[in-house]
């Protein structure tokens, strides 16, 4: 998975400490240029990364939507390709869309650079992937990094070879040696290191020859580069030297560049202290990033105490043998992929591999399930702790399913519950699905249906739902369980709704609220309030909407339920809409969109927008109110949302009363101008916490829907300019200037310049 998400110009470090490779560089940015998709193909360590990430950097701003980037290296799912994807582009699976299908859809108007790192353990996947986005999707460009090509239709490959090395011959100038890629990395690296170190006459010959033995490896140069702290350029030349023979027996040209790499780790490994090396070998037990407490409760042990775990990973750290990070604020750290092959080799020699293995799985079922437990009050901390942890919660799960006993994978999947519902909602009932058919005891596991069930309705598949929850109904029955079971009756209650069957519904939830009412569980009284509310929602009954949600309002503040809160306000407000009372509306959808954007509820933030949209269209704010359904349906496209059916008919009016008031063409370009706005735009326009961003916002009907610089040269040609004219007017060329008039026809549907004079003289200015 991503470890974080990256546009042009905040890339990851990689970077900036770039070193060389000017033709790979020029020509993977010429590549880029004619094909749709280029791979940067070589054996690990060579450098791909740094090299994608420099061109990505590089040419990002060339994409009108930046360059991204998606690192793959700690997935071992196929499967999860698609939403490593999704999840580097800040998109959400939260709904029914798979997220291939979420993913083609949003990209397909869009323009910009896809960085797919790391590919060659899912090659069939990513390929795949690439195929599908590439034909669905003209404006993205694709630059992946593998061992071997992805064999796509149109790929350009470029081989990434090791850096360019020095020449052997004595003698050459000083200066010129500095300028070799493999030695300027190694400077870099060892001043980086010590301090103060730099390339001098007396260390010359050692430092090309060191170069020369690591094959002008970027991985293995650093390495060696941070031994420079205890060691001169000829100690280290020596004792790594010392190693090649022995492989070789003197014939230096027998070591494959691959055995160049792991003998210089292995010095590199070699060279710890015991507790040094026993913790590097047991860091391979993680699968993707993982903190100091993930490593004293994981690694340590009797002979290994968790009080020195900060010094030793500080001493890792130093010598590049591990990758620190910050992820959401907190220090994070990871293995460089080869590392972590090596590592993981160690272990399996060590005979450790299986018992850390389940220490690993122990912890994190162990955490999760505390997550299942608090998620209700501290919902907010364990979604960035999951989103940080996500990788290897799913390696675990994903050892689990394997297993004889399929009860460790059950707990497992249903103790992320809200984790499925808030973000990732297809991924979840994939592994809900996978664990449920291995269950050979059908009323063994009230809450996994329970899980999967509530999955099925926010994926507004009622027959799944319904099929689901009578399993989970009866299992809970059977377990004498009353909370799952007053909870799975109000999740039914709503399946049956949604499913067209009123009686049915209603006889569940009247079970559900008398299994709730003689317990004393703020959780499953707020599961009966919203399925109350929802029902009443869909039924027109705005009396019954408005008291439920005011009490879950009340409930979810009492118990610091966050999700609970979001979704009553939410309820409470459109309630209010529904009697016309647009203040209250107003008030009641503002303080849940506040909620949905602090848990980054992107389905909430739709429906939410859209309510405050109405509210303005009856405040008679018509451009305000076209505006923000622009935005609603923007962020319904991104989270590939379903509106229910009350909302879908309450919008429907309010746009047919602000497109009457506004005329067709003005309120296609406040709607435009809405769907323009990123996610935060929009949520500060709705709030009126701000004015939005100029280029988002518009002063006139004309920005928005045109560029800055189209609406500049847009008010000239309506003031009777030529192009000659507004070309020296603003400094630019005159065939800069029909582009843009150009640009400014096609974007509005018109054929003439009178048309666009005509339509700027009738916009607000």
């Amino acid at each position: 998975m991503p470890r974080t998400v990256h546009r042009s110009g905040n890339l990851p470090a990689e970077a900036t400490s770039f070193i060389g490779r000017r033709t790979e560089l020029a020509e993977a940015k010429k590549k880029l240029t004619a094909a749709r998709l280029v791979s940067l193909v070589g054996p690990g360590g060579v450098g791909k990364t740094r090299l994608a990430v420099r061109v990505a950097t590089e040419i990002g701003r060339r994409f009108r939507g930046g360059a991204w980037l998606v690192e793959l290296a700690e997935l071992d799912d196929p499967a999860l390709v698609g939403s490593a994807v999704l999840a580097a582009l800040d998109l959400r699976d939260q709904t029914a869309i798979e997220p291939v299908a979420l993913l083609l859809s949003h990209l397909r108007d869009r323009e910009l650079l896809l960085v797919l790192d790391n590919c060659e353990h899912l090659l069939d996947a990513t390929a795949q992937l690439v195929h599908e986005l590439l034909r669905a999707a003209p404006g993205v460009r694709v630059l992946s990094t593998s061992r071997e090509p992805l064999s796509v239709a149109g790929e350009q490959v470029l081989p990434v070879a090791p850096l360019r090395l020095p020449s052997p011959h004595a003698g050459e100038p000083l200066a010129h040696v500095r300028q070799t890629d493999s030695v300027a990395l190694f400077i870099e690296r060892a001043a980086a290191a010590s301090g103060s170190f730099e390339l001098t006459v007396a260390d010359q010959a050692a430092v090309v020859e060191l170069c020369r033995r690591l094959d002008g490896l970027p991985l293995a140069i650093e390495l060696a580069a941070v031994r420079i702290r205890a060691l001169a350029p000829q100690q280290i030349c020596d004792r790594l030297g010392g190693r090649f023979e022995l492989l070789t027996g003197g014939n230096r040209a027998a070591l494959p560049r691959h055995q160049t790499l792991r003998t210089t780790i292995q010095w590199s490994y070699d060279l710890l202290s015991p507790a040094e090396r026993t913790l590097l070998t047991r860091l391979a037990v993680f699968a993707g990033r993982f903190t100091l407490a993930d490593v004293e409760a994981v690694c340590c042990s009797q002979e290994l105490p968790a009080a020195g775990a900060l010094d030793l990973m500080s001493s890792l750290l130093d010598k590049s043998l591990v990758i620190k990070e910050d992820a959401a604020g907190a220090t994070c750290y990871r293995l460089h992929e080869t590392m972590r092959e090596y590592a993981r080799l160690e272990l399996r020699e060590r005979g450790e591999e299986a018992a850390l293995e389940g220490c690993c799985a122990d912890y994190y079922l162990s955490r999760c399930r505390q997550f299942e437990a608090e998620a209700g009050r501290r919902l907010l901390e364990w979604l960035i702790w999951m989103d940080l942890e996500i990788d290897n919660v799913r390696a675990v799960l994903g050892r689990w399913l394997h297993q004889e006993d399929p009860g460790p994978a059950i707990d497992l999947t249903t103790s992320l519950t809200w984790y499925w519902i808030t973000r990732a909602t297809t991924e979840g009932v994939r592994w809900l699905d996978e664990v449920l058919v291995r269950d050979d005891h059908p009323v063994a596991h009230p809450w996994t249906y329970f899980a999967r069930g509530f999955l099925a309705v926010l994926q507004n598949d009622a027959t799944s739902a319904t099929r689901t929850l009578e399993r989970g109904i009866a299992a809970a029955r059977e377990a004498g369980d009353l909370n799952a079971l007053s909870r799975s009756l109000a999740i039914a209650s709503i399946a049956a709704t949604m499913a067209g069957d009123r009686a049915g519904a209603q006889q569940l939830l009247d079970e559900g609220l008398a299994v709730a009412a003689g317990m004393e569980d703020v959780g499953t009284t707020l599961m009966t309030l919203h399925a109350v509310a929802f029902i009443g929602f869909l039924d027109g009954d705005a009396d019954s909407v408005r008291s439920a949600a005011a009490e879950s309002v009340r409930l979810s503040r009492e118990a610091g339920d966050l999700f609970g809160l979001g979704r009553s306000l939410m309820h409470q407000g459109f309630a209010a809409l529904m009697s016309g009372d647009l203040h209250q509306a107003e008030q009641l959808c503002a303080d849940g969109l506040r909620v949905a954007r602090r848990l980054d509820d992107r389905v909430a933030q739709c429906y939410l927008l859209g309510g405050l949209g109405c509210c303005a269209a009856g405040s008679r704010e018509p451009r305000l109110a076209a505006q923000l359904f622009g935005a609603a349906e923007s962020a319904r496209a991104e989270a590939g949302a379903t509106m229910n059916a009350g909302m879908t008919a309450a919008l429907a009016q309010a746009a047919a009363e602000v497109r009457a008031a506004l005329g067709p063409a003005r309120y296609a370009t406040q709607l435009t101008a809405g769907q323009r706005l990123g996610r935060d735009a929009a949520s500060r326009l709705a709030l009126r916490e701000a004015a939005p961003p100029a280029e988002a916002a518009p002063q006139s009907d004309s920005d928005g829907v045109l560029g800055p610089r189209e609406a500049e040269v847009a008010r000239l040609v309506a003031d009777g300019l030529s192009n000659r004219e507004i070309g020296a007017r603003l400094f630019i060329s005159e065939r800069t200037v029909e582009s843009h008039v150009r640009n400014t026809l096609n974007k509005l549907g018109f054929n003439s310049r009178a048309q666009i004079a005509n339509w700027m003289a009738t916009s607000d200015r």
